[in-house]
């Protein structure tokens, strides 16, 4: 086992207020929500797929959503919410997700989503009445602007002209969440009809005060996925919207959706990383079936390769959604990273998980495997497709050559704070999100990291194995850097396959910098954790992935991490980083 004598300098990882009552909540909501797998339970998973293949939301369940003021999770704590960090609000959603994606988006995540760019820039006022409006039930929904390899949600936009008094909107969008059941609309619209920076505004509308006459409410859609989830249609008309309906100013919509992207993007994969840990356990109950203690050996390789590679996702998520708070100025990068390898993951764990479910994996009413269907079909309407992983690399390739340059190799190491559970770290502040520039922090740990692993590297254990590792990725990184610097400069990056998959390795050493950041935090109170077993698993996984050498894996890394898969499953805990009790 790693203790904190075994990695110098690194903090005792003791639970910080904040964070001690983020898991308190997400403990009471686990209770209220009950044994998922309890057919007579009117919260569980028998419940909620039985909704799913009516296409209706859960009514029982919203109700009891909002009983417990879960929109009080997306209002800033100086507002009356509980909004404090994003890392956080993740632990407070996931009861939610790990039963149902469609639920965790149609009554509570999309009005965060809606919600961030009036917390960046928004006036008094309009802050002021959102947060009414959500801290009393309701809802808000998001009107994106259009975007490249949309999906229908993405697909169509709207646009406004200055007119007396304000704008007129005009426009037509087939796929909006919560369309016809949101008390307040966020409308990112063209404002200016050449493409650019400045090229969309931010307008607040307010569904009970528009004139039928030039609004028109569209049938509803039947997705694919999340089909709990409302969809329908709007059509503006000539609509007039009042001057104070805009958000910061003209031209200020982009970069506040740039903005509110990166917490978007990185919250999406903190908590669907959760609803994957229900088809794990799901295989696992499949694996076991008919052994009192153990499973298949021809599971072990999948059963424990997914769950390291949950652990990995969530270290991911976790690290950056920290970030937001603690470096709003460089989190940019490595939340457009996260979001690109997260998905990807997760989708590759499905497929594997797929095996080991077999044809129990198609029983899509069976609260025990159903889960593994729904969220298959769920995952791409999340945002978790193509669309999410094209987005990402337009963040990302226009900024390899710069970092490549100026931050690699050069760039001080992040605070400890950044891994350490329990540190107490800044609010988020979405104002303080930085949009490009400001170097390259998990690079800069992961040079740091695997020097210190040096120090303690020993002939045939598990820590050596993970030195290896970590050197393994910072040499990745040195060769990224020289490919990098030969980016021409100014050249349509994104057109170049070879340049995109550039950034598919660098997105994939950035995880794998996340991963043994919060491994090396680890104070040795939880003893799994600090063990290096589940980081060289997942680290190894990822090392694969990329077809570079890694070592082969030693012996007892399984067969530790299979004992944590087993053990948590018999006490009905979650396969993420905090083992939350979910069934009794």
């Amino acid at each position: 086992m790693t203790t904190t004598a075994e990695t110098p300098g690194r903090p005792s990882a003791t639970r910080g207020r904040a964070e001690a009552d983020a898991l308190i909540r997400a403990q009471r909501l686990e209770a209220r929500l009950g044994d998922p797998y309890d057919p007579a339970n009117p919260h569980g998973l028998s419940a909620l797929f039985a909704a799913d293949a009516r296409c209706t939301p859960p009514a029982e369940t919203e109700a009891l959503l909002t009983e417990e003021g879960l929109g009080a999770e997306f209002v800033p704590a100086p507002l009356g919410g509980r909004l404090t960090r994003a890392d956080l609000l993740a632990r407070a959603l996931r009861p939610v997700f790990r039963r149902d994606v469609a639920l965790g988006f149609g009554h509570g995540i999309i009005s965060l989503f809606a919600a961030g760019a009036v917390w960046a820039q928004g006036d008094a006022r309009q802050r002021r009445e959102l947060a009414g409006l959500l801290l009393d039930g309701g809802r808000a929904t998001i009107l994106h602007h259009e975007l490249a390899h949309a999906n229908a949600i993405l697909r169509h936009e709207f646009t406004a002209r200055s007119a007396p008094g304000g704008y007129r909107v005009g426009g037509r969008k087939d796929v909006i969440i919560n369309a016809r059941r949101a008390g307040l609309q966020v409308l990112y619209a063209r404002t200016e009809p050449a493409r650019g920076p400045r090229s969309h505004s931010v307008l607040l509308l307010d569904p009970a005060r528009q004139d039928t006459a030039h609004l028109r409410h569209l049938p509803r859609v039947q997705m694919s996925g999340m089909r709990g989830a409302l969809f329908s249609g709007l059509e503006f008309t000539d609509c007039p919207v009042p001057a104070h309906a805009l958000v910061g100013r003209p031209g200020d919509g982009v970069g506040l959706a740039l903005r509110a992207f990166q917490v978007n993007r990185s919250l999406i994969c903190g908590v669907v990383t959760a609803a994957a840990g229900t088809v794990l356990h799901s295989a696992v109950r499949a694996a076991a079936q008919g052994r009192a203690t153990h499973v298949a050996k021809r599971w072990h390789k999948p059963l424990t390769g997914v769950f390291a590679d949950l652990l990995a996702c969530d270290a991911m998520a976790t690290v950056v959604l920290r970030a937001l708070s603690l470096l709003p100025a460089s989190a940019h990068v490595l939340a457009a990273a996260v979001k690109y390898v997260v998905p990807d993951l997760l989708r590759e764990n499905l497929e594997e998980l797929a095996t080991v479910l077999g044809a129990r994996g198609h029983d899509h009413a069976n609260p025990e495997y159903g889960a593994l269907h729904k969220l298959m079909r769920d995952l791409p309407v999340a945002g978790l497709g193509h669309a999410g992983s094209a987005s990402c690399q337009a963040v990302l390739v226009p900024q390899l050559r710069g970092l490549a340059e100026r931050s690699w190799f050069a760039e001080p190491e992040p605070p400890p704070q950044l891994f350490a559970a329990g540190a107490e770290l800044p609010d988020l502040d979405y104002g303080l999100l930085a949009i490009a520039g400001g170097g390259d922090f998990m690079a800069a740990y992961l040079v740091a990291g695997a020097d210190r692993l040096q120090a303690l590297r020993g002939p045939g254990t598990h820590l050596a194995a993970l030195s290896a590792l970590a050197e393994t990725f910072a040499t990745e990184l040195r060769a990224l850097r020289e490919q990098c610097r030969r980016i021409p400069a100014g050249a349509p990056a994104l057109n170049d396959p070879a340049v995109v998959r550039l950034s598919d390795r660098y997105a994939r050493v950035a995880g794998a910098a996340a991963v043994l950041g919060i491994w090396e935090s680890q104070d040795g109170t939880d003893p799994f954790l600090s063990d290096p077993a589940w980081a060289v698993l997942a680290l190894t996984r990822t090392g694969e992935r990329l077809g570079i050498p890694v070592p082969q894996l030693p012996d007892g890394v399984q067969d530790t991490v299979l004992d944590e898969l087993l053990r948590r499953h018999r006490e009905g805990r979650s396969y993420d980083l905090d083992a939350l009790a979910y069934a009794p």
